[in-house]
Formats: structure tokens, C-alpha cells, sequence
């Protein structure tokens, strides 16, 4: 479904990332992992072209996509939900849901989309009318999901979801995630915490210094002792 081949990018004169390959297969999850500042954020606003690869391919749904704008990527069903959820918090719920109906064919589904987030995120239908900026941490990383939900994914890209919250709130979180991959929609987890990461995804990718080093299923990278020294703290 998905693939990117010797893909490196950068910002002007500084590299980031370099030549970095993967795939995901339709409904997978998958999760790329690494400590803070290795490139994850990059490579994900590099797919979403945000950021202009330098060198490689990235291919989504059989076509490479790598000279589109991001509203044709977006158009495609290629959705990033970035780090720090980036609500607009003037806004009620609903509008901020509502922000992910971006293009002519989701807008038409609006209203049946809107009520597939709500069964989803029961606690946002009571919530609707309330500002985006006063919900708790949890709540607005559920509108940012939603949001991405809105604009119909077949691949959703989630980028650090658990950020600054609550442990029993992130693991709520995860089981949602989990829930949303069962519908067919495949997900792309970018993840500081590994553990969590590990334990969600059916494979998995280490990136450290903007290059992948490992690769695996989740259960055997969560069981390698480079990754288990490394992030685990084992």
C-alpha cells in the first residue's frame, strides 16, 4: 500500500534523514520509533510533502507520489494527525471536526463521517458545542484524531498521539487506535515510547539519527536487547 525507497530530505543545507526504506501493507499497523529529534516528525512531514525529499521514492496506493502537492496526498487518503494535536481553539468541537472535511468528495460524506467519529468518541458528541481550547489534553488529541478521521484515511499517520498525557488516558488512546486499524484503516504510529509503539504494531521500524536501523514485528523488536538497552531501560 505504501513504500518508500532511499528516501532522504532535509531542511535547506542540513540532512536529516538518509536513505531510509519501508513498507506497510493495507490495514497493517505499523510503528517507527526513536528518541527525540532522530527524524521521526520529518519523515512524516516529508510523505505528507511538507517537506521536500532530496533523494529516493515514495510510492502510495501503486503511484509515486513524491512530486504532489500535500491537498493531492490529502485527496489520495494519505492523513497525517500531527504532533501537538494543532487544534484551533476558538472553535467549537464540531468545527474542528469538521476542518478534516477538506476536500469536494469527503464534504459530501460529512455528516455520516461526523457521526462514525462520534460513535467513536462518545465523550466529543457531548462536547460539540465547547471550545477546542478548553477540553483536557486527552480530548483534544481525540478531536485531532477525529479531525484525521474526517477526511475518510486509507492511510492514517499519527505522530507522537501520547504526548503529555496521562498514563490511563494513553492507553485508552492506544486500544482506540487499535480499534480504528480493525475498520480496514491502516495506520502509520510514530511513537517516543516505545513500549506502547512495540506492543500496538504488528511491525515496527527504529529510526536513530535519521537512519532505520532495525526492523521487525513488534513482539521482536520489544525483545531485542539493543532495543531493550536502548529505550527500555532493561
Amino acid at each position: 500500500m505504501f513504500k518508500i525507497e532511499n528516501l532522504s530530505a532535509g531542511y535547506g543545507d542540513v540532512s536529516v534523514l538518509f536513505q531510509n526504506s519501508l513498507e506497510i501493507q493495507q490495514s497493517e499497523v505499523v510503528s517507527l520509533v526513536g528518541s527525540n529529534a532522530a527524524g521521526k516528525t520529518t519523515l512524516l512531514n516529508t510523505i505528507s510533502g511538507l517537506v521536500q525529499h532530496t533523494e529516493g521514492e515514495i510510492y502510495f496506493l501503486g503511484e509515486k507520489i513524491g512530486s504532489l502537492d500535500p491537498k493531492d496526498r490529502v485527496a489520495m487518503g494519505l492523513i497525517q494527525v500531527p504532533e501537538g494535536r494543532q487544534l484551533f481553539p476558538q472553535m467549537t468541537v464540531e468545527d474542528n471536526l469538521m476542518m478534516g472535511a477538506f476536500t469536494k468528495k469527503v464534504r459530501a460524506n460529512s455528516k455520516a463521517n461526523l457521526e462514525k467519529v462520534y460513535a467513536i468518541y462518545p465523550k466529543l458528541k457531548e462536547r460539540r458545542k465547547q471550545l477546542g481550547g478548553s477540553l483536557s489534553g486527552g480530548e483534544q488529541q481525540m478531536v485531532a484524531i477525529g479531525r484525521g478521521l474526517m477526511a475518510e484515511p486509507k492511510m492514517l499517520m499519527l505522530d507522537e498521539p501520547s504526548l503529555g498525557l496521562a498514563p490511563i488516558v494513553v492507553l485508552e488512546m492506544l486500544e482506540t487506535i487499535k480499534s480504528i486499524s480493525q475498520t480496514g484503516t491502516t495506520i502509520f504510529l510514530v511513537e517516543q515510547n516505545v513500549n506502547h509503539a512495540l506492543k500496538l504494531a504488528e511491525r515496527a521500524y527504529v529510526l536513530e539519527n535519521g537512519s532505520i536501523v532495525l526492523e521487525g514485528t513488534g513482539a521482536d523488536l520489544l525483545t531485542n536487547d539493543y532495543v531493550k538497552k536502548a529505550y527500555l531501560g532493561l
